[in-house]
């Protein structure tokens, strides 16, 4: 029996060193998830508190390119991380075209504003619907990011390269 325990004892001290290997090799290594961005079509971006998401142009391309004089819509969200301090989206500017703001556009300390295309914000359980067009003055395609600027009351501005994204049409 003695021998039977002094087996077991070292067999056990064995497989415990092997697990204690074996863990320690992934240590120091890259996380294969530590940079993987999220699956949703748009840019993120931050000015201080507030943090833009899933910014992008929502638009049905048909041709070459959307030409200028279209009226194409600017999605995002837009949350406050602060506990404390109200915020307010007060302008987006864009070298391709002149955006247009309407509805909400205060944005209180902890919650956030949805910005969607006309008829969705509804749907999305905004209160006060929040939309945002860009008529278009030059021609945009998909594939290309274009930059916009974003500025708030208190968090200043931030530049974001945003892409257009495939519209609403029908699924294949």
């Amino acid at each position: 029996m003695n021998r039977f325990s002094n087996r077991l004892a070292s067999a056990s001290a064995g497989l415990a060193a092997c697990g204690l290997i074996l863990t320690g090799c992934g240590s120091g290594q890259i996380s294969q998830v530590a940079d993987q961005e999220s699956g949703v079509n748009g840019m993120s971006a931050n000015a201080k508190d507030i943090a833009l998401r899933n910014i992008h142009l929502l638009a049905d391309q048909t041709g070459g390119f959307l030409q200028p004089g279209k009226v194409v819509p600017l999605v995002f969200v837009a949350a406050n991380s602060s506990l404390d301090v109200d915020d307010k989206l007060v302008s987006i500017t864009s070298d391709v075209g002149t955006v247009a703001l309407s509805g909400a556009v205060a944005i209180p300390a902890g919650q956030a504003l949805v910005v969607a295309p006309k008829g969705q914000p509804e749907a999305m359980g905004s209160a006060t619907p929040s939309v945002a067009e860009v008529t278009l003055s030059k021609p945009i395609t998909n594939g290309l990011s274009y930059p916009f600027t974003f500025t708030f009351e208190k968090a200043g501005s931030t530049t974001v390269p945003v892409p257009l994204s495939a519209g609403e049409g029908t699924r294949q």
